[in-house]
């Protein structure tokens, strides 16, 4: 029934999407799917109601005499009605360009009230980031206006590994500035070695971690963890890297494995944008969702630990890093 499959469909999910394809047509394409399978399945029978209809008269001779029967309404009949379903509130999380690719968050139902609530956790994302060293380009991608080429053979993954050790170790006084945590307490500790502080307002972007995953000139891959960026961030990031190492670098690839607790795996490819497959996605990760908000919403800036007053939980960052 149409009404059973629009029951389950109330919560968050997670989509794969590709590169070079808009976020919101990827939102639509998700909407037109699961509004033809609702209005595919079927219906309410049509209401009846009572008629006088004229039949022959038993004694012939050409009489006729009106006869009660149900017949339906045709108001109710598909052709005259139109689809059931004609709209559906899908929700968007935090956004991807067209040229970056990865999980993309949607909710549909009550689900847009959980994406504000996950969007004020302010929960890390993860992307795998791929760079070219040896030319720039105007928008700092490998597909823009060739700005410039440069020699790359001096650069090693030692020199790459320290230049990103700056950057992580820069970002980080970056987060204990803007998560305004008494870092000499104990609670505060305990809420680094959890991974929980972070910025519960808005921050620059702050990288939480990266590393370097691939090395192979003139290509590298780096997993870069952040808050608060856009895509466009990390590709300048990129660039910014090449100038470091007396080099130049576009990037070459931006692409999404983990937005707060949905990671790649829970991702649902173009193939399986269908009812059945998102209502198994939302009643999968009902739970870990759930666990999530109540979590970190009770460590807002409302928390005695962000109403206190560095160095305990910064040693607490330094060991999970």
């Amino acid at each position: 029934m149409a009404a059973a499959g629009l029951a389950g469909l109330a919560g968050l999910f997670a989509v794969y999407k590709p590169a070079g394809v808009a976020w919101g047509r990827v939102r639509d394409a998700v909407e037109t799917r699961l509004l033809r399978e609702l209005n595919a399945a079927p219906g309410r029978a049509p209401r009846q109601r009572v008629r006088f209809l004229p039949t022959p008269a038993p004694g012939g001779g050409g009489a006729v005499e009106l006869v009660a029967a149900r017949v339906p309404v045709l108001a109710d009949h598909p052709l005259v009605r139109g689809p059931r379903f004609k709209k559906l509130k899908i929700g968007a999380g935090h956004r991807l360009d067209v040229k970056a690719s990865g999980v993309f968050v949607l909710g549909v139902g009550h689900g847009n009230k959980l994406l504000t609530d996950l969007y004020n956790c302010h929960l890390t994302k993860v992307y795998i980031v791929g760079g070219l060293f040896g030319k720039a380009t105007d928008d700092f991608s490998d597909t823009g206006n060739l700005v410039e080429k440069t020699t790359f053979d001096h650069i090693t993954r030692e020199k790459l590994e320290r230049i990103l050790a700056v950057i992580q170790g820069t970002n980080q006084k970056a987060l204990l500035m803007y998560s305004n945590i008494d870092m000499k307490t104990q609670e505060a500790y305990e809420l680094a070695v959890k991974g929980l502080i972070r910025p519960m307002g808005k921050s620059p972007p702050i990288i939480t971690a990266v590393r370097c995953l691939q090395f192979a000139l003139p290509e590298f891959q780096l997993e870069i963890h952040c808050l608060h960026e856009t895509q466009q961030y990390l590709r300048k990031m990129v660039h910014e890297i090449g100038l470091e190492l007396k080099s130049s670098a576009v990037c070459t690839q931006v692409r999404r494995i983990r937005d707060g607790v949905f990671t790649v795996d829970d991702a649902l490819p173009r193939t399986q944008w269908n009812l059945q497959s998102i209502q198994e996605a939302i009643q999968n990760c009902q739970l870990k969702v759930e666990t999530e908000l109540e979590k970190t919403l009770g460590h807002g800036e409302s928390s005695p630990v962000h109403q206190l007053g560095g160095d305990t939980a910064e040693h607490a960052l330094q060991e999970r890093h």
